[in-house]
């Protein structure tokens, strides 16, 4: 008796997990978080609603299917059919390459071409890689190999009002020559591979040391770069800018100078692989990453960061992340979509959100079996959380820390090492954090809705005093513990309360601390 018992749970865990709705939509409405004070147990109050007072409609969406091959080759037709110039010439003065050689580094290209740095440059017109190979027209800087393919062993540079088109080729960029490729205008790469290939071995650039240069990509403010069924590996090390896939703003200074607009990029149905950074991008805006692969990659899978905005991360499959998380946006990368995508098995967490990044939505994703968190927001306030599946995480299913007004809608967060949804109050003093630039309140405030909170094994939800916590309709079935579900701290004090709105009312719950009596008390759904 005890083992059917048994079986019909897991069987009705299982069932939950697998059909649990999954819908979204952007947090319109969010209001903005405020510092926070601490507050002691004794201190809260509980409230009760209706039901309504929290719920809210499902999100839409934006329509992915529009990034797609027709979408793709429409751009690269309005590119004028001009003839293509394309010249080797000495990297000074090439705004594209300013990065690479000052403070010193211009000494490694030195080394590496044995003579005074030298790159090739699509300097204008609508270039393929055959006319940059018919024009080069030296071995020793570009050749085509028996089976096709091509190595070029300088820096390739497309500079502004020029289009290259690489289809349906394999590009090997040497190693130990310095070869590397930078986007100042238009680039296509369609149906083909670009590999950091090592000479010497007669095989891919894979990964050694952080510290070793490896070949990489950057396409640069104002340009426009689109990937489409094509694959990118062994590139990139830790050097600024220099990461693997990059798609980077210039500098302030060097802005102030050019006048760039963000860079923007589309990434389509590709593979990246065996990259220190499978993405990183630097005051980028509408960035389409969509429906890729990101697999054995260093340190992140995708990382937007620093001020980018209006991103899309959908449908990609990011696992084995070898140090850090599968997806991450940090530092105010705001108004972006994170939706659909299917992260597991990274070095620590699914997927994070990172130092005031806002007004993104994460819906359903599926994330499990991940060293860290399956979700993760740290000092990130104003966020949606929309229908995800969190499963079988080494730590929490979702994990709040330092962030207020953060709606956890819809989301099953099940097996995971300690708890479904954990709201957690941090001091970061003590870190290397800039202050300034990082800001952050020690304050969480979260609204709970819907959902199931299952089979986690410190619980399903906890939280250290929050400014607010708003709970209504939450499945908490299937505890882990011998004694059942049981709750600490804020939660603690009032569970029988708890339980008998959310189980036995159906109404919703509001705790909040009684220093707030007075105050708007309005739930945050309403």
């Amino acid at each position: 008796m005890t083992y059917l018992r048994v079986l019909t749970s897991l069987m009705a865990l299982l069932t939950v997990i697998l059909s649990w709705p999954v819908n979204a939509r952007s947090p319109e409405g969010f209001k903005p978080s405020e510092p926070a004070p601490q507050f002691t147990i004794e201190e809260y109050d509980i409230e009760t609603a209706p039901g309504d007072a929290l719920t809210r409609p499902a999100p839409d969406l934006p329509d992915v299917s529009q990034y797609n091959r027709d979408a793709v080759e429409k751009r690269l037709s309005e590119r004028p059919e001009e003839q293509a110039d394309i010249s080797v010439e000495r990297i000074a003065d090439v705004s594209a390459l300013g990065d690479f050689v000052d403070e010193g580094r211009a000494r490694e290209w030195v080394i590496r071409q044995y003579s005074h740095p030298q790159a090739i440059l699509v300097n204008s017109g609508k270039a393929t890689l055959e006319d940059v190979y018919r024009q080069v027209n030296d071995a020793r800087y570009m050749e085509r190999n028996d089976d096709g393919s091509y190595i070029i062993r300088l820096p390739l540079v497309v500079r502004p009002g020029a289009t290259l088109e690489i289809r349906e080729q394999t590009l090997r960029l040497s190693e130990e020559r310095g070869a590397f490729i930078t986007n100042d205008s238009w680039l296509f790469v369609i149906d083909s591979t670009i590999i950091g290939w090592r000479e010497e071995a007669n095989g891919p650039a894979t990964y050694q040391e952080k510290a070793s240069f490896r070949p990489f990509f950057v396409g640069w403010g104002g340009s426009e770069t689109f990937v489409l069924g094509s694959e990118f590996a062994s590139l990139g090390y830790n050097q600024s800018k220099s990461y693997g896939f990059t798609i980077a703003q210039y500098s302030e200074y060097d802005n102030a100078r050019l006048g760039r607009s963000a860079p923007h990029a589309w990434l389509i149905e590709s593979t990246f692989r065996d990259i220190y950074y499978g993405f990183y991008c630097y005051e980028a805006e509408d960035v389409a990453i969509v429906n890729n692969v990101y697999r054995d990659n260093i340190v992140y899978g995708i990382d937007p960061h620093d001020y980018s905005s209006n991103l899309l991360i959908a449908g990609n499959t990011v696992f084995d992340t070898i140090e850090k998380h599968g997806i991450i946006i940090s530092r105010e990368v705001n108004d972006s979509w994170i939706i659909d995508n299917h992260s597991y098995n990274n070095g620590l967490s699914g997927i994070v959100l990172d130092r005031q990044s806002r007004n993104n939505v994460v819906a359903n994703n599926l994330v499990h079996d991940n060293q860290g968190d399956g979700i993760g927001l740290y000092e990130s306030p104003d966020n949606l959380l929309w229908g995800n599946r969190l499963i079988n995480n080494l730590r929490n299913g979702i994990r709040v820390r330092n962030s207020t007004n953060v709606g956890v809608y819809h989301n099953t967060a099940a097996l995971n090492g300690t708890f479904g949804v954990l709201g957690q109050i941090k001091d970061l003093s003590e870190t290397d954090r800039n202050f300034e630039e990082d800001y952050y309140h020690q304050a969480v405030s979260l609204t709970v809705v819907g959902g199931n909170l299952a089979s986690n094994a410190s619980g399903p939800l906890s939280t250290d005093n929050p400014l607010y916590i708003e709970l209504f309709d939450i499945d908490m079935r299937f505890p882990r513990s011998d004694v059942g579900i049981h709750f600490e701290g804020v939660l603690g004090k009032y569970q029988t309360d708890i339980f008998n709105a959310l189980l036995n009312d159906h109404r919703a719950i509001r705790l909040m601390p009684s220093a707030n009596k007075g105050a708007d008390r309005t739930f945050a759904g309403d």
